[in-house]
C-alpha cells in the first residue's frame, strides 16, 4: 500500500495489519517507513512513484517476497489554492504526476502480480484507490486538485469495466474533509491557513475514520464490490457546505 509514512496511509498500514493482512507500506520517506515498521510490524519499501524506476523496483520486491492480493493506492496530494488564471503549471503537472500517473504506473506494474494471486486460488484481488469529493465538485481555488483527482477518479472507473469479468475488485474511497497533521500543510505551506480551514468543525474526518472504511472494503466477502464510497463528516454535508459551530438539532 502506498502513502504509508503518514496520514491516511499509515492509519490504513495500522488497521490492515490489525485485521490480519501482511502489508509492505511505500513511500518515499525510509526514516518515517522505518517507525511504521517497528510499530506493525510491517514490510516496508521506499519508492517515489512518480519514477518509472521505483515503481519497477516495487514490482521487483513484491514478486520476490510473495502474492500481492491488494493494491492499496493512497499516496496523493495537492499544491496550491490559486484560481485557474493564477495557477502555476508547474504545481498541476505534480499533481497530475502525483495522483494519476502514479496510479497508471501501479496499475501497469502491479495487475499481473494480482491476477497471480487469484491464478494461485486466492479467489479474487483487490485494487483500491483514495480519491478525494473534489474528484466529484470542484470548488474556487481547486482547480487543479479537481482535475488531478478527477483524473484519477476516471481510470478507476475505466479500470473496473476493462477488468470486468475478472475476479479483481476495483474500489474507490473518496472522503471529503479529514483532518490530518500534513495534507492542507503541505498544499498551503502555512500552519495558519490550515488551522483555519478546521476551526469550528465538530467531528473532522481523522485518518482512521478512513483506513475503518478501506479495511471493511477489502475484509468484505470476495463477491461484494464497493465501486465508490464517498464519505464526509456529519458537519459537511456537501463540498462547499461546512458547518462550524456545535451540531445540534433545530428548534421549532
Amino acid at each position: 500500500m502506498t502513502g504509508a509514512s503518514s496520514g491516511i496511509g499509515a492509519a490504513t498500514a495500522r488497521a490492515l495489519r490489525a485485521s490480519g493482512w501482511d502489508v509492505v507500506g511505500v513511500a518515499r520517506r525510509a526514516d518515517r517507513l522505518a517507525q511504521l515498521a517497528d510499530e506493525t510490524g510491517a514490510d516496508v519499501f521506499a519508492a517515489d512513484l512518480t519514477a518509472q524506476a521505483d515503481v519497477d523496483a516495487l514490482a521487483a520486491h513484491l514478486a520476490a517476497t510473495g502474492p500481492t492480493h491488494a493494491l492499496v493506492h493512497v499516496a496523493g496530494g495537492a499544491r496550491g489554492t490559486d484560481r485557474v488564471e493564477d495557477g502555476d503549471p508547474a504545481d498541476w503537472t505534480w499533481m497530475y504526476e502525483t495522483n494519476v500517473l502514479s496510479a497508471q504506473r501501479l496499475v501497469k506494474a502491479l495487475l499481473p502480480a494480482l491476477r497471480d494471486a487469484v491464478g494461485s486460488g486466492a479467489g479474487h484481488a483487490d485494487a483500491l484507490f483514495v480519491t478525494s469529493t473534489a474528484a466529484q465538485v470542484a470548488y474556487p481555488g481547486g482547480g487543479g486538485y479537481n482535475a488531478a483527482k478527477a483524473g484519477e477518479s476516471m481510470l478507476v472507473h475505466a479500470l473496473r469495466q476493462e477488468l470486468n469479468g475478472e475476479p479483481i475488485r476495483v474500489i474507490e474511497i473518496a472522503p471529503g474533509l479529514v483532518k490530518t497533521e500534513e495534507f492542507t500543510l503541505n498544499r498551503t505551506g502555512s500552519q495558519e491557513a490550515a488551522d483555519e480551514l478546521y476551526a469550528g468543525v465538530e467531528g473532522p474526518l481523522v485518518a482512521e475514520d478512513v483506513a475503518d472504511v478501506i479495511a471493511y472494503a477489502l475484509n468484505a466477502p470476495g463477491h461484494v464490490n464497493l465501486d465508490l464510497v464517498t464519505m464526509r463528516p456529519v458537519a459537511q454535508s456537501a463540498q462547499h457546505l461546512l458547518a462550524r459551530g456545535p451540531l445540534r438539532p433545530r428548534t421549532r
